[in-house]
């Protein structure tokens, strides 16, 4: 008989980079038992956060090839294990130097639908759900509706990096991308596709 393990719907992993020199980094990111514990741990309409380091440039190497491979393998383990819906976005107020990035994997598609609402909604979720400061003015210094919108939209740096995989998903494709409006029935590869995010989404 196992013991029944507490579950939660939110889980926050930050701690090493995935690019850190230390084999402790190399686990939280790329061990199959860790990595699949996260997704046990959470609820079936459970959301993961992860810290995944410095963003991307436009001419940096796919992860899979750079100093950023255990963010790829992490990404790609997430989505076998089931992940319905993978993002990453960029937050430059970090004060690291550079712009930071943060992996959201959602366990259940319906809830990812909560990703995408309106800056509208987003602002009236914060006025509703945190209290203001005495000038009436939010307590929060660097989110609001228009930061949430941001995030939705990945990088183009971020699809550079993507397509620049040895095993280039079907969506990287030019018609699919640089298209001219029409309509591309392309299938997505797997739960985490900037592409799809950037011109679909």
């Amino acid at each position: 008989e196992h013991d029944v393990q507490e579950q939660f719907d939110v889980l926050i992993m930050d701690c090493l980079d995935p690019n850190d020199d230390h084999s402790f980094a190399e686990v939280l990111y790329t061990d199959d038992g860790y990595v699949t514990s996260l997704y046990d741990a959470l609820t079936d309409d459970g959301i993961l956060v992860v810290q995944v380091g410095e963003a991307s440039e436009v001419d940096s190497a796919a992860d899979e090839n750079g100093s950023f491979e255990n963010r790829s393998t992490m990404i790609k383990m997430l989505d076998a294990i089931g992940f319905k819906s993978i993002h990453i976005y960029e937050e430059s107020h970090c004060q690291f130097g550079a712009p930071w990035t943060t992996l959201i994997a959602f366990k259940d598609v319906e809830t990812r639908k909560r990703w995408y609402r309106s800056p509208a909604t987003v602002e009236l979720d914060l006025s509703r759900r945190i209290l203001p400061t005495k000038d009436g003015k939010t307590s929060l210094r660097y989110f609001d509706g228009a930061t949430m919108k941001s995030y939705q939209m990945p990088s183009r740096a971020f699809e550079d990096n993507y397509c620049r995989q040895q095993d280039k998903p079907e969506e990287c494709a030019e018609k699919v991308r640089f298209g001219n409006g029409e309509e591309v029935n392309a299938s997505v590869s797997s739960a985490y596709s900037p592409v799809v995010e950037r011109h679909f989404a």
